[in-house]
């Protein structure tokens, strides 16, 4: 990680904080260091111990567990303006990462020391509300992807993540390892059910590209519970 100067704003990006007591944000500004990180960094990973509370000014990090026999599905991602909720926990229960945290474009973040953080939810009941607010709404959003693994089939998954992953384009840069990684199955279940997309004519595909032919009928997959 590479420090910058001091973002003296970095705060106001991110409402919950924005709306903490001025002597609170002062301390935060003070004791925070914005931080920089090339894309591919690992951020975090099993066995270490947080140092800081990190938050997100740009860039987006995949947070992933990884099995000891090496299949990966990815958790969640910090995009700008949020917090890490696995950070949280494990700084709440002064625990060692469990899953781990990796740059996928050049990231900035103000990095706040433990125990800036430790102190902050002592004492302060604006930033305690604040990070349980954050915490529970990841923990719900991870309840629903355990949701959608357990539950919900495999082809209305990847009909929904195509379009997710296509914003609005036709043309997809992916691959059926990276896809498989994302919905948290074995490659050969994403090669078999987008060999089934093709045949019906709703995607076309090449090397590390998905096209799509027919989005209505993917969108129509897609919407099925």
């Amino acid at each position: 990680m590479n420090p910058e100067e001091i973002d003296t704003e970095w705060v106001e990006r991110f409402p919950g904080l924005s709306r903490l007591e001025p002597t609170t944000k002062k301390l935060l500004l003070q004791r925070s260091t914005v931080v920089s990180m090339p894309e591919t960094t690992v951020i975090f990973g099993p066995g270490k111990s947080p140092e800081n509370m990190l938050f997100l000014l740009s860039g987006t990090v995949r947070v992933q567990q990884v099995s000891e026999t090496g299949h990966e599905i990815v958790l969640y991602r910090i995009n700008a303006g949020e917090s890490c909720v696995l950070t949280t926990a494990c700084l709440l229960a002064y625990d060692d990462y469990s899953a781990e945290g990796i740059a996928e474009s050049a990231v900035r973040a103000a990095a706040v020391p433990r125990q800036v953080f430790d102190d902050l939810v002592a004492q302060s009941p604006s930033f305690r509300n604040f990070v349980f607010a954050a915490f529970s709404k990841r923990i719900t959003d991870l309840f629903l992807m355990i949701d959608e693994v357990a539950f919900q089939r495999m082809d209305v998954r990847l009909a929904h993540k195509l379009i997710e992953l296509s914003k609005g384009r036709d043309q997809i840069s992916t691959t059926h390892q990276k896809l498989s990684v994302e919905l948290g199955t074995a490659r050969e279940v994403i090669s078999r059910q987008l060999q089934e997309f093709q045949r019906r004519a709703w995607v076309e595909q090449s090397r590390g590209t998905v096209k799509i032919l027919d989005r209505a009928q993917l969108e129509k997959l897609a919407a099925r519970d």
